[in-house]
């Protein structure tokens, strides 16, 4: 683990959770367009600069999450290429510092709770500081009575999480609504100062954590990848030779009979 000067966020959520809003609500300006994620793979990312008034500076990874709570096996084999990818890129600009993970105010989905395991669970093992950030709030009287009334229903689904953000990052409000899109920028600023700190390490993956990957993420396909399919992701894709990647289908065999 390295101290990075540049804190790195990935940030995650379905389709239609407004990420790129939040993106530009957190920056103060336009810098991610709004685009659909459904032309996309799971874990593609775009990444995006941001500096805060006070200098601090951070690098937010707009990552891509599933569509559905389950893959089909093409999709699974470009979800490991993508997470090799990611996971080796954030390592060589100092680990990631925070999770977000982004909903729209409303019931808790299969799909949800699928992304959460997805980059929480399976690839940030559980080692990364993750808050929420709960957007389409515009019409609760204060924003944080969702929380209030939706913690315990989180809870029970088994999403949690470090600390939590109800917002609106729709911009194109006015009137009363208009106040809350500035007051959201305050509270998302807040969140990401008080869980994204100089003192904490960036996580750059651990011992084997690409075959663990691989192994938790089978739990979510549809069928079952063969061997010889995970080989040939990870040398055509990923760039292994054939001894690295035997290897690594060897830990993942001997993950799944553990």
């Amino acid at each position: 683990m390295a101290l990075a000067l540049t804190r790195n966020i990935v940030i995650f959520g379905e389709t239609g959770a407004g990420k790129s809003s939040i993106i530009n609500l957190m920056a103060g300006q336009q810098i991610a367009h709004i685009s659909p994620d459904s032309h996309r793979c799971t874990l593609h990312w775009t990444e995006y600069p941001i500096t805060f008034e006070n200098g601090t500076r951070y690098k937010v990874f707009d990552t891509v999450g599933l569509e559905e709570p389950r893959l089909q096996t093409g999709d699974y084999l470009t979800a490991i290429s993508n997470a090799y990818g990611l996971i080796n890129t954030l390592k060589e600009r100092g680990g990631v510092n925070l999770l977000l993970f982004c909903i729209r105010g409303g019931r808790v989905t299969a799909t949800m709770q699928s992304n959460y395991r997805l980059f929480f669970e399976f690839l940030c093992e559980e080692k990364v500081p993750l808050a929420l950030v709960v957007t389409n709030l515009e019409r609760e009287a204060r924003m944080e009575d969702w929380y209030t009334r939706n913690m315990g229903h989180l809870e029970k689904q088994n999403i949690r999480s470090a600390g939590h953000a109800c917002i609106t990052a729709a911009n194109l409000l006015d009137g009363r609504h208009k106040d809350k899109y500035e007051e959201s920028r305050g509270i998302l600023r807040r969140v990401v100062e008080a869980h994204c700190n100089a003192s904490m390490e960036g996580w750059t993956g651990g011992q084997g954590w690409l075959a663990s990957f691989i192994s938790k993420l089978v739990e979510f396909v549809v069928g079952r990848p063969q061997k010889t399919d995970i080989i040939g992701i990870l040398t055509k894709r990923c760039g292994m030779t054939k001894e690295v990647a035997r290897q690594v289908a060897q830990q993942i065999r001997d993950e799944n009979q553990s």
